[in-house]
């Protein structure tokens, strides 16, 4: 079969032949795969710098992705074997059938988005309809997404910061109220983060970035005194583009109603992760199937696979390889 094959750790994965994956197990079927999208971690990953790296090579890349089972069937699975190639193994009790009318790029693209946005809002964040919601860090793929899925979960009110001034305001066109630069000053951005506050109290921060502008957004929440009630947000970290720390006063926890937590595979119990699969994930494939949900994508080939990998992708678009 056609793969993309990682040979070297750091380089990129090349075209070409591999050996079709054997099942091992009664559990195990071989997919026929349509279409795989790269992520972050995927280039980790192969580049050997994350904890999940492989150890054994020539390896082919790719986690995850969409294909068609032995009797037609089209799914969404994780593969056992690297899924960016022909077939693929995935366990044949965990995967997600596509529905009619939702095509096989966006249908690889959605999961990674879902678990980084309707996960945070819904299973961390505990969203409920009426609440205003802030998105810091907005302008990506999965921030654009969360927009969405915020308004779909019955946000009231939705806030959006971001660099990409050209995002940003996309993400009026996908929902949000209001948007906030954070191309500002600091103090700028306290000040509108705080009016914004006063005026619509903010119940559930997803943020995307962390570091400096999760400090301002901290410091923005901050409360009153002993005179002045706190309104209580919880604020969802789902990913660190700013920085991985951040300074973080014992002040402000105690003079305010902050819960802070984060969202991950790591943060998500084996009941949440089931219902990603079996709930929240069919959810979301049937709201993009009826043109409810969108997302930008750059689609091309497997054959270019070793020129893609590197490629710099616009930011708020997912990288697809279309296999078939």
């Amino acid at each position: 079969m056609k793969a993309a094959v990682l040979e070297e750790l750091g380089k990129a994965p090349k075209y070409m032949d591999f050996a079709v994956p054997e099942i091992q197990n009664e559990n195990q079927v071989l997919l026929n795969v349509k279409a795989a999208a790269v992520k972050n971690l995927d280039k980790l990953r192969a580049g050997g710098t994350h904890y999940a790296s492989y150890t054994e090579l020539p390896v082919v890349v790719g986690m995850d992705g969409v294909g068609v089972l032995e009797d037609g069937t089209r799914v969404y699975a994780q593969g056992i074997s690297g899924m960016i190639a022909e077939k693929a193994i995935i366990d044949k009790n965990k995967y997600t059938v596509i529905p009619d009318g939702l095509d096989d790029d966006l249908a690889a693209a959605l999961p990674n988005a879902v678990l980084g946005s309707a996960m945070a809002l819904k299973v961390r964040g505990e969203i409920k309809p009426g609440q205003n919601v802030l998105i810091n860090g907005a302008t990506g793929v999965t921030g654009l997404l969360a927009v969405q899925v915020a308004k779909y979960y019955g946000a009231e009110n939705i806030i959006t910061t971001g660099r990409n001034q050209e995002s940003l305001e996309k993400t009026l066109e996908l929902g949000a109220d209001q948007i906030i630069s954070l191309k500002q000053e600091d103090d700028a951005i306290v000040e509108q983060l705080q009016k914004v506050h006063e005026a619509t109290p903010i119940d559930l921060v997803i943020d995307y970035v962390w570091g400096k502008p999760a400090e301002l957004i901290l410091t923005a929440l901050k409360g009153g005194g002993l005179d002045h009630q706190s309104h209580r947000t919880r604020i969802v970290s789902v990913g660190s583009m700013a920085g991985e720390t951040i300074s973080l006063p014992s002040g402000i926890l105690r003079s305010s109603a902050i819960e802070i937590l984060g969202s991950g595979f790591g943060s998500l119990s084996p009941d949440d992760l089931a219902s990603l699969s079996q709930e929240v994930l069919p959810k979301m494939f049937d709201l993009a199937a009826k043109g409810k949900l969108k997302m930008d994508l750059v689609v091309d080939s497997i054959e270019n696979i070793e020129q893609l990998w590197n490629q710099k992708i616009e930011s708020g678009k997912r990288l697809v390889i279309s296999i078939a």
